[in-house]
């Protein structure tokens, strides 16, 4: 059994720009220009997306049509959602501290950074399990854990990469490993 994934992370909203962590706000102006713009996806056998605003809106301009899967839901900031870093770091260095350097805690009553690895590496192993072509539309953090599970990296290698707004990264998977795929 073979499976393409194909990630697109959702457009740039306001909380990109301001470095705030997320909330359910919907995309910038632009970045739905920008999506708009991109080439033809090609074809899916499965076309997903994170339930939230901004990658629905990212769905519905790269003119796709997607099921909203719970799994590929955003991280879980709990009460860090909405505000800064350099607000949470001015309030409570030491639970940002421990949530940077220990994949395991929650201090801000959400998702620790294993949870959610978890929770993607489920999913994943359940379109491996479907094979096909799966499209899946979600969130910068959402695609980092994804990497670090495929490279089998320790969680502390979710910092180590960066991805942007409608960033796009392919997987595959024969069935009983993932790997990345590079394309021109």
């Amino acid at each position: 059994m073979n499976t393409r994934l194909t990630w697109i992370c959702n457009g740039a909203t306001a909380a990109n720009r301001k470095a705030l962590f997320p909330l359910d706000e919907p995309l910038e102006k632009k970045a739905v220009e920008e999506a708009g713009r991109i080439g033809a996806v090609p074809h899916a056998d499965r076309i997903v997306t994170s339930p939230a605003l901004r990658a629905r809106q990212t769905a519905e301009a790269l003119r796709l049509k997607a099921q909203i899967d719970p799994s590929l839901r955003d991280c879980d900031h709990g009460r860090w959602a909405g505000k800064s870093i350099e607000a949470i770091e001015a309030e409570e260095p030491e639970n940002l501290m421990a949530w940077m350097t220990e994949p395991g805690v929650a201090p801000h009553g959400g998702e620790s950074l294993l949870d959610l690895r978890k929770r993607v590496a489920g999913w994943m192993d359940a379109q491996s399990a479907q094979s096909g072509h799966v499209i899946a539309i979600s969130h910068a953090a959402v695609i980092r854990v994804a990497v670090a599970h495929v490279l089998q990296a320790p969680p502390s290698s979710f910092w180590l990469s960066d991805v942007e707004p409608l960033a796009i990264l392919r997987m595959t998977s024969n069935g009983s490993r993932w790997a990345l795929r590079f394309q021109h």
